[in-house]
């Protein structure tokens, strides 16, 4: 017998629980992995975390005032839609208060009784409900979109289930397009990253065919007609390659349909693979696998509120850590 043998000695029941299978080793290894190395805050967020007092809420505290709070802050705060949708739906009649229809401008109170279409809102879950955001690393192949009636994958079967409210995309990704896809289950925060007038700045990584000459990368900068008016980048950086290929960083400042290719593709040139890697302050972490998400962390979204020039007035979340759909990391 081998007296080197780690298990020699042993009952057989301990050497089962000793020995793992490979699938196993990985898991515990990225379980007890420090913090630090997990979630790679500063990479997230391109300004340095700095500690911050606490929320003066706590959790399963309405964060509603004895004054109230307006509707559609209530309700895009829960995700019910944007306030502009809701503010929409209130001009259209679709809401009742206490059995009157609102106003624009009506305030929710504790105990108050809230209708849309006729059907009752449970808005205080809303009030209570602390902001998450998840950074999902989406693949091509995937639509952003609930459902789809051609039956491809949709980004939103990969994340974790809400019980009070859904998740929001901020801007989409097209099905050929992969990289940074935030989601939010706060409506009023979405909608601000979004707004053309707060001109979010997002930054993609993109492998052109062919050549591309300084006039070209020129006239890119300065403005192209498109068929929805002029658009250009705000900066394009080369990244290097070699052959055929090479590889762009381009930054814009909207999020017009389909626009960093229709820019490449105005000049003939063919783009071959494009990668969201930033939105705003938010950048792709190196180490996030496709099909994978991390949700910011408390401090982090205290600064994609200040960014998005929010206040956080809510309650804390009572757990925040990197999580993993490990299910949908199969090979497609």
């Amino acid at each position: 017998m081998n007296s080197n043998n780690p298990n020699h000695g042993k009952s057989n029941d301990s050497a089962k629980k000793i020995s793992k299978s490979p699938k196993q080793q990985r898991r515990n290894k990225d379980r007890f992995k420090p913090q630090e190395e997990q979630t790679k805050p500063k990479r997230l967020i391109k300004k340095p975390i700095f500690e911050k007092p606490a929320p003066t809420t706590t959790e399963g505290k309405s964060v509603v005032g004895a004054d109230g709070e307006r509707i559609q802050k209530v309700l895009s705060r829960g995700g019910l839609g944007s306030r502009r949708e809701i503010e929409r739906w209130i001009e259209e009649g679709r809401f009742k208060l206490n059995g009157k229809l609102v106003a624009l401008g009506d305030r929710l109170k504790q105990g108050d009784y809230l209708q849309l279409n006729d059907r009752v809102v449970n808005w205080e879950k809303f009030a209570i409900q602390p902001t998450r955001v998840l950074l999902y690393h989406k693949p091509t192949g995937e639509v952003v979109t609930r459902r789809d009636p051609e039956g491809r994958p949709v980004v939103f079967t990969q994340l974790p289930k809400l019980t009070t409210a859904r998740w929001i995309s901020v801007g989409r990704l097209d099905i050929n397009t992969s990289g940074l896809l935030l989601v939010t289950n706060n409506g009023e925060l979405a909608n601000k990253l979004m707004h053309p007038s707060t001109q979010v700045e997002r930054e993609y990584a993109v492998r052109i065919l062919g050549d591309v000459s300084e006039a070209t990368l020129e006239t890119l900068k300065k403005g192209v007609e498109l068929e929805d008016g002029v658009a250009k980048f705000d900066e394009i950086h080369f990244y290097g390659g070699e052959g055929a290929n090479k590889w762009y960083h381009v930054i814009v400042s909207e999020g017009r349909n389909r626009l960093v290719r229709r820019l490449w593709e105005s000049q003939e040139l063919i783009v071959s693979r494009l990668t969201r890697v930033r939105y705003g302050p938010v950048v792709l972490p190196e180490r996030l696998k496709t099909c994978t998400f991390y949700e910011l962390t408390d401090k982090e979204l205290d600064l994609l509120f200040e960014f998005a020039g929010l206040e956080r007035n809510e309650p804390e979340a009572v757990s925040v850590k990197v999580e993993t759909n490990r299910k949908d990391a199969r090979k497609r």
